[in-house]
């Protein structure tokens, strides 16, 4: 199995330079990739311990679960069973698995540890429900971060159902209780400053990211949060970023006047990732690489992101006031 897992690594290498150019195409390769390693790595554990004991869905969150994956990216996956304790076992194996034939296939483990392999993120539909319902009732910074976490999901192999079922148990906890809203708020507004007052950028200045911007916090995560927050009060199911925008057309004009921007932002993102060596790296656009155009570029779409996300908070404060 570890030749195999290898083999794909190698694949992805391979393909990469063909797909890279179109953030599109690239998500559509991150999901065939890891598609056949998850089903390898059940093909591994029934080889081992028979056929799962439950149904279940295996499922992507972070740039995953949205289809917005860079070249380069972590984990950040979870399972879902119907059925008792008992099953935890079995999966939380799948899970591990699942886990290790990622990292060996390229994408590296979560550093938070967001993975099906957890039992925190590997669980009954039952178990699942009381942590999402433990998550929205301590509403403390991690759990409505663990929270947003899950909720930015999609499956991929197996019963979509259960997912739809813990999001739509979620809408409803949620609109029992508007004022979680505003500690959603609360959980997304400190964004990492890009731009200071008088126009200039503000590069990282120590480390190894020393004079490189990190377009992920400071510019990408606005427009994300955004339609994240959006999403919950509207009930919509959808991860992408993309649909999101889609969903809300109708709804919010003005805000859906801002998807342009963001597809802006993805190939921006993505042309200056080509030559990312390293997860670590994808992040991050050195000042040094960037013409004067792209400076311009990075900087308004910097300054669009923090108006969406302003926006889009006049709107969540606006209907808290009158639930």
């Amino acid at each position: 199995m570890l030749d195999r897992y290898t083999e794909m690594k190698q694949w992805r290498k391979n393909k990469m330079e063909t797909v890279s150019a179109n953030p599109f195409t690239l998500n559509e390769w991150h999901d065939e990739i890891i598609r056949i390693t998850v089903k390898r790595a059940l093909d591994q554990v029934q080889s081992e311990r028979g056929a799962p004991p439950a149904p279940f869905v295996f499922f992507l969150m972070g740039s995953g679960g949205r289809f917005e994956q860079g070249i380069w990216s972590d984990q950040d996956h979870g399972l879902i069973f119907h059925g008792g304790p008992h099953c935890q076992d079995y999966f939380l194996t799948l899970g591990k698995e699942i886990a290790v034939g990622l990292d060996l296939v390229g994408y590296e483990l979560c550093d938070g540890n967001v993975m099906a392999s957890n039992p925190m993120w590997c669980q009954s539909i039952h178990g699942w429900k009381q942590q999402i319902s433990d998550w929205l009732t301590e509403a403390s910074w991690t759990s409505l971060r663990y929270f947003s976490t899950f909720f930015d999901s999609r499956g991929l192999i197996g019963d979509n159902r259960f997912l739809h079922d813990l999001k739509d148990h979620s809408f409803s906890m949620i609109h029992d209780h508007p004022e979680l809203f505003l500690r959603f708020i609360d959980n997304v507004d400190l964004i990492k400053k890009g731009i200071g007052v008088f126009g200039q950028f503000l590069p990282e200045f120590r480390g190894e990211q020393s004079g490189q911007i990190n377009i992920k916090q400071t510019t990408f995560f606005p427009y994300v949060n955004a339609l994240r927050l959006l999403a919950l009060k509207e009930k919509i199911y959808v991860p992408s970023t993309l649909s999101r925008f889609q969903k809300i057309k109708h709804l919010y004009p003005y805000i859906h006047s801002f998807e342009p921007y963001f597809i802006q932002l993805l190939y921006f993102r993505l042309h200056f990732q080509q030559n990312a060596r390293s997860y670590q790296q994808v992040h991050f656009i050195s000042l040094d690489d960037l013409s004067k155009k792209d400076k311009k570029e990075l900087k308004w779409l910097m300054r669009k992101g923090h108006d969406l996300f302003s926006e889009t908070k006049k709107i969540i404060e606006d209907g808290c006031s009158r639930w």
